[in-house]
């Protein structure tokens, strides 16, 4: 297997991170994108090049904001202009809010989506024209269990990965003739800096009129790691190893990977099951049988 060249946002921490990581490990010409690398972000880029520049294994770190349409025109347009070509984009950069639904504004709302939503489509759009010009290509879309079912508290976090879902699965159909492909990666419940950086809804109004409610997501952020089994602590190295087989995969890739911590198991797995019949009965009815 040949190095591929693979663009990852949200690589300052979490999946992203540990994903960059890996794929170094296993040779890929990795490019990690985030924001802020002269700044907040400056010790984690030096710490990834330190890394992988110990393992002799290309690594590079570019300024990316997906919420941006120039800074990701610049960065992809960087990649390109250096590689020549993108093999693989990994949408992973994203945000978790957890809060009364009610209270988030249509500004909060946007803000969201701005990143885990039209983030993914801006990323997406620089890369398409590539991967169809070189007929290849691959779509990692990094989403959630809560693309597949809902939690009270997490309902605007939950709609943009449904949105998500629908996007990444639409996107493998009408491109799988293009030889590209476009996968999901369903990750459960790994520690990470997502609650603790989880936005705050902006209408303190609403969040008064729903009394001791109002307190709950605190409580979840607060102990949002006691599910965890103190004899199976949960390794996020499982979703970025998952992310690397989906990477190297020589067969058909599946539409939906569920990774989830040792020892839980939400049911998202039998969700997909039983779903995909449906959905290629849908298809089969609309005369797209082919797009399968």
């Amino acid at each position: 297997m040949s190095g591929k060249v693979v663009v990852v946002t949200g690589a300052s921490s979490g999946f992203g991170k540990l994903t960059v990581l890996e794929l170094a490990r296993r040779g890929h010409t990795v490019i990690a994108t985030m924001r802020d690398v002269e700044g907040r972000n400056s010790a984690v880029r030096s710490e990834l090049i330190d890394a992988a520049k110990a393992d002799g294994n290309p690594l590079q770190v570019l300024e990316m904001d997906v919420a941006s349409d120039e800074s990701v025109e610049a960065a992809i347009g960087h990649v390109i202009a250096q590689h020549g070509r993108i093999d693989v984009l990994v949408n992973n950069a994203g945000l978790m809010p957890i809060g009364v639904t009610e209270a988030y504004t249509i500004a909060d709302v946007e803000r969201l989506f701005a990143v885990n939503v039209f983030g993914a489509i801006r990323t997406n759009r620089a890369v398409l024209p590539h991967m169809r010009a070189a007929g290849s290509g691959l779509l990692v879309q990094i989403t959630s269990l809560m693309g597949r079912f809902v939690i009270p508290f997490f309902g605007v976090y939950a709609a943009s990965k449904f949105a998500l879902e629908a996007l990444a699965e639409t996107y493998r159909y009408e491109l799988g003739g293009f030889g590209i492909d476009s996968v999901i990666v369903e990750p459960g419940q790994f520690p990470s800096n997502l609650i603790s950086s989880s936005p705050e809804p902006s209408d303190a109004g609403v969040l008064a009129s729903y009394g001791e409610v109002a307190a709950i997501p605190g409580q979840i952020k607060a102990h949002a790691e006691q599910p965890y089994d103190p004899a199976h602590p949960p390794r996020p190295q499982r979703v970025a190893d998952a992310i690397a087989g989906l990477v190297e995969a020589t067969e058909r890739r599946p539409l939906r990977t569920v990774v989830m911590p040792e020892g839980m198991d939400f049911g998202v797995a039998r969700i997909n099951e039983a779903v995909a019949p449906i959905q290629n009965d849908v298809l089969r009815a609309m005369g797209m049988a082919h797009m399968i």
